[in-house]
């Protein structure tokens, strides 16, 4: 396999590792009252939670703006510094995040949060170097790699996170540290695209024009993608189901069983662990026999039934015993729809069209941790997740009526 694939694995594995830590924290800010870093006085819980939904939310509105800038960019002058920009923007805003906590400014919070998703296309621009270097037919298998770097972060960061949280361990740890650590990981991310990673894009268009502003006509540029459109529907459902789940899942945890930061980070690190497992082997496996297409129809359904599932539970140790039958669809639909999606994209657009979804999805993500914060606040904690699982399912349902059995190979047009 290419080296350069094997070094972008471990960008994004940094990069999600700064993620992953950052999970168990956050919600004790703004969304658990009873935590010793609660930023808001009084204990006003609801507008807390109303407050976390905006902050959770400021990320990918930003990103939405930035995204199809750097995609094009990456098309444009190459994969390689846009990723060394977007990364130190990432590094720049943790270090801002975590002097905002110790000061306890919660705009600062916000302008943390917005350069991030300003600069934060690293991700999108990773993903579309991994695609200039692999074939159509390995995409599967690479994208589930991808996955499986994913996982790890969340297997290491929750735990980080949680115990650098924790002043028990080392009495100046405190709800800051977390974030610092991030912003060092971010910087030696930066340092090692700078020294070791040489340019992916073969199909490098200096004429390609920059539309600063063409974020919100990216959306109605979505619409006349042919094929493309139908997909980036699909997506845009799961992601916006995804978003409610994962911008509250942790508040949840905190509210139903009183779990503090570590506790979280251990339960999100258990499902890091299943979602590498299901990468590295179910992924693979499942790849040989059956098509992507038909792997899809199949996991989009079966993860909203699974995130259903997690309100079932009313012991911490039932929910340990859902978690895999979540992580095993979700692997399945993270390492196959990018593939199925790149499969038809025309090489020199690839970073625009990636930025395009990216902008799509960016909208998915950033709507529902505004309305989440505001149904939390209104009714409970669990009815998000239960959204959650009704557009994960409707992703499904739109899927199978969107591409037909065998996929065939016209269907997408870039």
């Amino acid at each position: 396999m290419n080296k350069r694939i094997w070094f972008l694995f471990l960008t994004i594995f940094i990069d999600m590792l700064g993620v992953g830590i950052l999970i168990p924290v956050i919600p004790q800010l703004l969304g658990n009252a009873s935590s010793p870093y609660y930023l808001l006085t009084g204990g006003n819980e609801k507008f807390g939670l109303i407050l976390l939904g905006f902050l959770t939310a400021s990320y990918p509105l930003a990103q939405f703006f930035a995204s199809p800038i750097l995609g094009t960019l990456s098309d444009k002058r190459g994969r390689r510094p846009v990723l060394l920009a977007s990364i130190f923007g990432t590094a720049l805003s943790y270090i801002v995040f975590a002097y905002a906590v110790i000061i306890r400014n919660i705009p600062l919070l916000f302008i943390s949060r917005i350069i991030d998703g300003v600069t934060g296309g690293n991700i999108t621009v990773a993903q579309a170097a991994i695609t200039d270097v692999t074939t159509p037919e390995n995409r599967p298998k690479v994208f589930g790699m991808i996955g499986a770097a994913f996982g790890l972060g969340f297997i290491f960061g929750p735990f980080l996170g949680g115990k650098l949280a924790d002043p028990s361990l080392v009495s100046w740890f405190n709800a800051s540290t977390p974030f610092f650590f991030s912003g060092i990981l971010a910087f030696i991310n930066v340092v090692l695209i700078y020294l070791f990673l040489k340019e992916t894009n073969e199909h490098i268009d200096p004429e390609r024009k920059v539309d600063f502003f063409g974020s919100v006509r990216n959306i109605t540029r979505a619409t006349h993608l042919g094929g493309v459109r139908k997909l980036l529907i699909v997506s845009f459902l799961f992601n916006a189901g995804f978003a409610f789940f994962t911008s509250f899942f942790n508040v949840y945890l905190s509210h139903r069983f009183h779990l503090d930061a570590g506790g979280i980070g251990t339960f999100f690190g258990y499902i890091g662990i299943c979602i590498v497992l299901t990468q590295l082997f179910v992924v693979r496996l499942v790849a040989k026999r059956w098509h992507d297409s038909q792997l899809l129809r199949i996991a989009y359904l079966w993860t909203g039934v699974a995130l259903i599932c997690y309100l079932l539970p009313t012991k911490l140790w039932q929910f340990y015993l859902i978690v895999p039958f979540f992580a095993i669809p979700n692997g399945l639909q993270a390492a196959n729809f990018n593939a199925f999606l790149t499969k038809h994209i025309d090489p020199k657009r690839r970073g625009e069209i990636l930025g395009i979804a990216t902008s799509v999805n960016s909208v998915a993500q950033a709507v529902p941790p505004l309305l989440a914060g505001a149904i939390a606040a209104l009714f409970a904690t669990w009815v998000p997740i239960f959204v959650a699982g009704v557009l994960v399912m409707w992703a499904g349902i739109q899927f199978r009526r969107t591409v037909p059995r065998g996929s065939p190979k016209n269907f997408i047009l870039s």
